[in-house]
């Protein structure tokens, strides 16, 4: 929970003094962070024990009278809490709608090879903003989810090379099949993942403190999920005995397709 003021200037404003002034006032764990541009700030405090237009009045008191108060919201800690468990609530969905959809386009053992990569990639990147002691609000957990989407499509690719190649080839390891499709795979894979760091290092040079979290956590996501979906999906389909007769027909597939035109 916590309240969030956005406040307007005439002119620009150096954030260091804004931080000084709200330090001095005794409001020590304020984040203090442009918006927009140099005339626009967002502040950030710990609940407090006044009411909003008191706690607006107090902020204008302290930064002078020719500010602009523009928002004021305050959120609780039940709804901090609801917004955290919902958001939980979210990825687990989501985790469990891909892990059907891969069973179902695939087979099992590479759903459990791509949940396994995703969960690790999630674990990773919190693990990093624990790490760093960066907040985690509901912008990062939109981050995590899109860097499921990006992770799970580069897994997707290489698993179905892993399965073009497995129906294709007879009597050979299914060690040099995996191995051989990500070989094949490879290239796609880099070029793809750096193009998307290009964008991501300029929103997170240029983009501003506001999306400055957003975009960190995009670049620790594609980044390990790039690595997740070459050693540790593949791995762990390896691990859990993929082999070509897994992936073959049945006989009323193979009949359905005979049928098709």
């Amino acid at each position: 929970g916590g309240t969030l003021i956005e406040v307007g200037y005439q002119e620009s404003v150096d954030l260091s003094v804004v931080r000084n002034t709200l330090n001095e006032a005794k409001f020590k764990s304020a984040n203090v962070q442009y918006f927009g541009s140099t005339k626009e700030i967002l502040i950030r405090l710990e609940p407090q024990a006044v009411s909003s237009a008191k706690l607006s009045s107090k902020i204008i008191h302290l930064l002078g009278d020719d500010v602009d108060i523009r928002r004021v919201e305050f959120v609780g800690p039940k709804v901090g809490e609801e917004l955290t468990n919902d958001g939980g609530l979210a990825m687990l969905y989501a985790l469990i709608g891909i892990l059907i959809y891969v069973a179902i386009r695939f087979e099992y053992r590479f759903a459990l090879g791509s949940i396994s990569a995703l969960i690790h990639d999630v674990i990773i990147t919190l693990g990093v903003f624990s790490l760093l002691q960066i907040e985690f609000d509901l912008t990062v957990l939109a981050a995590i989810l899109a860097v499921i989407g990006y992770s799970l499509n580069d897994t997707i690719v290489v698993f179905d090379r892993i399965r073009e190649n497995f129906l294709s080839t007879r009597h050979v390891d299914p060690a040099k099949i995996i191995n051989g499709a990500l070989n094949q795979t490879l290239s796609r894979t880099i070029m793809t993942s750096l193009t998307t760091l290009l964008v991501l290092m300029a929103l997170f040079f240029l983009g501003g403190e506001i999306i400055h979290s957003f975009a960190l956590a995009l670049l620790i996501g594609v980044v390990i999920g790039t690595y997740s979906s070459i050693y540790v999906a593949s791995s762990m389909i390896l691990a859990l005995g993929i082999s070509k007769e897994d992936l073959l027909p049945s006989e009323k597939e193979e009949k359905e397709m005979d049928a098709r035109p």
